[in-house]
């Protein structure tokens, strides 16, 4: 039996038909020797085999989300592995949901699925887990499936993620979306936890700088979250990325102890 969880080290983990979106991403950049925390993924085949598909799949055609998801949280998934790899991480860990579509060039899910911060416990893991996989057959979820994707697609890994005490965090476009600058770089950040940047619950910090981290214009909210030389480490950490991704990134960044992490890249897909 093929073991259900796979690290980001492993090189099966680069494969988005395994790990999805968020999980491939992470692999690739962990393979690339670039600082991010450690973790592993719930593999993408794992839940149709917790579950009875085809009366899944048939919910999902219907759009009968609430079928679907009360079959899918009543699955039971393998507590034992999943315990086994959380032992190795131990503390807090950020689960995250990694569509196999998602972040592709085609169609960007973000947001559509379940993302739980600061989880503890390995039961309370398998419990976030499961909740992931319901999200992916929410109402938005179903119907954002129905426009741009397969709705009778079961396949949803999981990131389970070391959580980082950020001191700083936020997030990075190596292009300027809003001006469709290729030459010019986006920063936002924030004191604590990114994801209130993310979310749009925080107004960040702004900046906009050139490719080598000189800053262009800056609308500094919090004061001036950022140095300028973690600007420049930020920018030449992002461009790095977009080089090896061959296309513009979205990176969601944290710095902790004076230490650079990345969190998750995916392709910009407003440009």
């Amino acid at each position: 039996m093929i073991d259900p969880v796979v690290w980001f080290d492993d090189s099966a983990c680069c494969d988005v038909r395994v790990a999805g979106g968020k999980g491939a991403s992470l692999a690739a950049m962990s393979a690339a020797g670039l600082n991010v925390p450690p973790g592993f993924v719930i593999r993408a085949d794992v839940m149709a085999s917790c579950v009875e598909p085809e009366a899944l799949r048939s919910c999902a055609i219907q759009l009968d989300w609430d079928g679907a998801q009360g079959l899918v949280r009543d699955a039971d998934p393998p507590r034992r592995e999943i315990s086994g790899a959380y032992e190795r991480l131990r503390g807090l860990v950020a689960v995250r949901s990694s569509a196999c579509a998602e972040d592709s060039e085609e169609a960007s899910f973000a947001g559509q699925h379940e993302t739980f911060l600061e989880v503890e416990g390995a039961d309370e893991v398998c419990d976030r887990v499961v909740e992931c996989w319901a999200s992916f057959f929410g109402e938005r979820a179903l119907f954002y499936r129905s426009q741009k994707g397969s709705l009778d697609d079961l396949e949803m890994a999981v990131v389970v993620q070391t959580m980082i005490d950020a001191e700083k965090s936020g997030v990075l476009f190596t292009v300027d979306p809003v001006a469709r600058r290729r030459d010019r770089v986006l920063v936002e950040a924030v004191y604590g936890l990114g994801e209130q940047v993310v979310s749009g619950e925080v107004t960040p910090d702004h900046y906009i700088t050139d490719r080598k981290g000189e800053v262009k214009t800056e609308r500094l909210v919090h004061g001036g979250v950022l140095t300028r030389d973690e600007l420049r480490t930020l920018v030449e950490a992002g461009t790095s990325l977009e080089g090896q991704f061959g296309m513009p990134q979205d990176i969601e960044w944290a710095i902790a102890d004076g230490t650079l992490y990345l969190l998750q890249s995916r392709p910009v897909t407003t440009l």
